[in-house]
């Protein structure tokens, strides 16, 4: 079993990381094809693509399994990708600086990008995590409708931020060895191709270490906030260590502040509408560490108008801390 499972693991993540950098590449193209900025690539194309399959693990429990653990799971997995983003993600940033760009501390993004996604995800998130708290469905749902139309104004917002993709030095497309651009058809299929090894990679991957996790008796809601998260964000972490070696950091930034904004409105809104929408102790210490660590990056970027690579150890000290919060609970 064992060896199964880790053969698994190591066949599910290698499957991400070629599904990573074939997306990577594709969405670039895809962006320059339409003549999109650097924020609509990173923080809505590329933040929606590779959040599918931390879409799916909440909706398969939820739709699928309707039992209280299963339920439990899903809430979980769905305020557990915030958090993992909020804090790993960020911290995956700051060491790729460090590593591929030596004697440059400082993170090249725009710095409208970074803020403007941090409070749109700030309000949001803060609204959906309230909606836990609120016993009645009547009021919860207002709430849900709230939360997909502004996501749908931050899009429409993105859309026209930053410096467009054809300004940038872009690699050939891998599809695409004719010389000259490609074809929008041959772009899009190899953004549906890099998508389906992502999610293909995440399945097998999160399937993996369910298993693993049964087999040493992990509580539910642990493997929902912590491990299975931590499967289903490598799509972004790994597109973000690509970018950050381009030394495409606004991309890099955008893709997982981005994913941020969706996962902070839009997958809350499943949850409150197919659950009660009830969360516990843990499950609500994530969500507010989540804030604290958005909070905390906002902030610097606000008032000292830059990004470093040594600032992501606030987020990492965070996540930390939530460790720390749940070996003491146990």
């Amino acid at each position: 079993m064992w060896t199964s499972t880790i053969l698994m693991l190591a066949a599910g993540l290698l499957t991400i990381l070629a599904g990573a950098k074939i997306f990577t590449n594709g969405i670039e193209w895809l962006g320059k094809k339409l003549n999109l900025s650097e924020g609509a690539v990173g923080s809505v194309l590329a933040a929606v693509g590779t959040a599918l399959p931390e879409t799916m693990v909440p909706l398969i429990a939820i739709l699928f399994a309707p039992t209280g653990t299963a339920t439990e799971v899903g809430i979980g997995a769905i305020l557990g990708a915030p958090f993992m983003l909020s804090t790993l993600a960020f911290g995956v940033v700051g060491v790729s600086k460090m590593v591929f760009c030596r004697g440059s501390g400082c993170i090249d993004v725009k710095r409208s990008i970074v803020m403007r996604d941090l409070k749109y995800f700030i309000c949001f998130y803060s609204l959906a995590a309230a909606a836990a708290f609120i016993p009645y469905m009547m009021v919860k749902i207002p709430i849900a409708a709230v939360l997909v139309a502004g996501y749908g104004y931050y899009v429409i917002k993105t859309l026209g931020d930053g410096d467009t993709l054809s300004e940038l030095d872009i690699p050939p497309l891998y599809l695409w060895k004719k010389g000259g651009e490609a074809p929008l058809p041959i772009i899009i299929i190899q953004v549906a191709i890099s998508l389906c090894l992502i999610a293909g990679g995440a399945h097998y991957f999160v399937d993996a270490l369910s298993n693993l996790a049964t087999a040493v008796m992990m509580p539910a809601l642990i493997l929902s906030i912590i491990i299975t998260p931590i499967a289903t964000e490598l799509p972004e972490k790994f597109n973000s260590i690509i970018w950050v070696k381009g030394g495409k950091d606004t991309l890099a930034m955008g893709n997982i502040t981005g994913a941020m904004v969706f996962q902070g409105s839009v997958i809350p809104t499943i949850g409150i509408m197919l659950t009660p929408w009830s969360i516990s102790t843990l499950a609500a210490i994530s969500a507010g560490l989540a804030l604290l660590s958005s909070i905390v990056i906002y902030l610097i970027v606000a008032w000292k108008r830059e990004l470093r690579a040594s600032h992501m150890i606030y987020p990492v000290a965070i996540y930390g801390i939530f460790l720390l919060l749940i070996f003491t609970m146990q």
